[in-house]
């Protein structure tokens, strides 16, 4: 498998530190809101990362962190009177609800910073004891400066980087690129004791606390939105680094941004949506294969035209997966016909060709039309006058859910009817073994109303939502 690393801007061959194990952290949210359409590119494209790996047979160690201690988490506690800990548990709650309905599986180990505070208290006195940061009226930076690497990640170098550096009034720091690493304490803000003073981490040296506790001193995949390259990710290495004196992360991977209606998506233009309000509207699912319909490192565009294709490219997928459902329990067993066994043998070109895209940098855009030129293999047998083998339904339903469910979707069930409507297709199906049309056709209007198409084929009555 080849990945891009944005470290040496190259497709570069994946080789882990130890054989048959991968270790990956991924940057979480900052909890202090339901996350948006934007935060759920990364969540998506990295869990489709995670499970691709382990579907290969590697052992993945996957850590994604919650920054659970902020100034806009302190500022919304100020607001409604409750503490820092109420809100960052709220929406700790809500980003599990929004990332299991995406079909996001749990980390490995989701830390909170809050929960971290003797590592990065630690991790903060090594940078001072080696000279790479000091104590300011109670706020430690890094001097960044100091190390040789920086910029290395973002491919920027140091006097442009001067140059679009500022200080802050409220700042006492030696250089205009140092960064802060410990926040002194302010009146009403959470605090924790430190050899400099109470205060809070900065926002940087959670990231590298937490890595290196749960994950060791040197990862494999460090991975998060493009937004993050500088100045987190950039400042991630240089405090890692420094303190570890070995590499942080081989492999630097970034997904690319989302524009709304090809327009940067950004609160002051209104045009900022959470995953929770666009669920109403598309379905939970339709997100995740709308985020996995692109190369993970394009831009792609969020409306409403991009999200009803990607509904409808979904719906033709569960529709295979349907019907082959229903022919299963129609199915005659029997040897493969000559037909089905020439499209079986072919199944394996499909799914080469699906494992060579996610292997060419997990290219799932490649990944999905391998998947729909399986289906067309399908359906081509499936719809088909005489009825196929159990034995082709099976081979193909193996093989439909194998490659979807490396992709997360897919996933859910066949859709089951409740007992009103049940009632109502035996209704019309005992109407027409009577011949009585008008009312069969009275109850098929009336399911139609309900949303529900009929569709009377030789195996019997399929059906589907419309």
């Amino acid at each position: 498998m080849k990945l891009y690393n944005d470290l040496t801007r190259r497709k570069e061959e994946f080789v882990p530190l130890k054989e048959g194990e991968v270790s990956i952290y991924s940057c979480g949210p900052t909890v202090y809101n339901f996350f948006h359409i934007g935060n759920a590119r990364p969540f998506i494209v990295f869990d489709c990362l995670r499970r691709y790996l382990a579907y290969r047979g590697y052992r993945v160690k996957f850590v994604q962190n919650f920054t659970d201690v902020d100034d806009k988490i302190i500022n919304k506690a100020n607001e409604e009177g409750v503490t820092s800990d109420e809100i960052a548990q709220r929406y700790i709650d809500e980003y599990f609800v929004d990332a299991g309905g995406l079909g996001v599986l749990p980390a490995d180990v989701h830390p909170r910073a809050t929960d971290t505070i003797k590592e990065i208290i630690d991790l903060v006195k090594t940078l001072v004891d080696k000279g790479y940061a000091y104590e300011s009226n109670g706020d430690v930076y890094y001097r960044t400066l100091k190390f040789k690497g920086y910029g290395k990640l973002s491919h920027q170098p140091i006097d442009e980087l001067l140059a679009g550096a500022r200080i802050d009034v409220s700042e006492q720091k030696e250089d205009a690129l140092d960064f802060v690493l410990w926040k002194a304490s302010k009146p009403g803000e959470p605090a924790w004791d430190s050899p400099w003073g109470p205060g809070r981490p900065g926002w940087h040296i959670e990231c590298s606390a937490m890595a290196n506790k749960h994950l060791g001193k040197t990862i494999d995949i460090h991975c998060g939105g493009q937004d993050l390259i500088f100045p987190h990710h950039e400042n991630e290495i240089a405090q890692s680094e420094a303190a570890n004196d070995c590499e942080f992360a081989r492999y630097w991977v970034h997904n690319g941004y989302i524009n709304v209606d090809n327009v940067k998506m950004s609160k002051s233009l209104g045009n900022f949506f959470t995953v929770r309000d666009a669920s109403k509207v598309y379905g939970y699912e339709v997100i995740r294969f709308f985020m996995l319909s692109a190369h993970y490192r394009s831009q792609i565009n969020y409306s409403a035209e991009t999200l009803e294709q990607a509904k409808a490219g979904l719906e033709r997928l569960y529709n295979c997966k349907n019907n082959l459902l229903f022919l299963r329990d129609r199915a005659a067993n029997g040897e493969l016909t000559e037909a089905e066994s020439k499209a079986v043998a072919r199944f394996a070109d499909h799914k080469q060709s699906f494992l060579d895209a996610m292997d060419d940098d997990l290219n799932t855009a490649d990944a999905i039309s391998a998947i729909f030129e399986l289906v067309r293999e399908i359906n081509i047998i499936a719809g088909a006058a005489q009825t196929p083998t159990r034995a082709f339904v099976e081979a193909a339903l193996s093989i439909f859910e194998e490659l979807c469910g490396v992709l997360g979707i897919c996933a859910g069930k066949a859709d089951e009817l409740d007992a009103e409507i049940e009632a109502l297709i035996e209704q019309r199906q005992a109407a027409r073994k009577a011949k009585d049309y008008k009312t069969a056709d009275a109850i098929r209007d009336q399911l139609s109303g309900m949303g529900i198409v009929l569709e009377d084929t030789p195996q019997g009555v399929k059906w589907k939502r419309a």
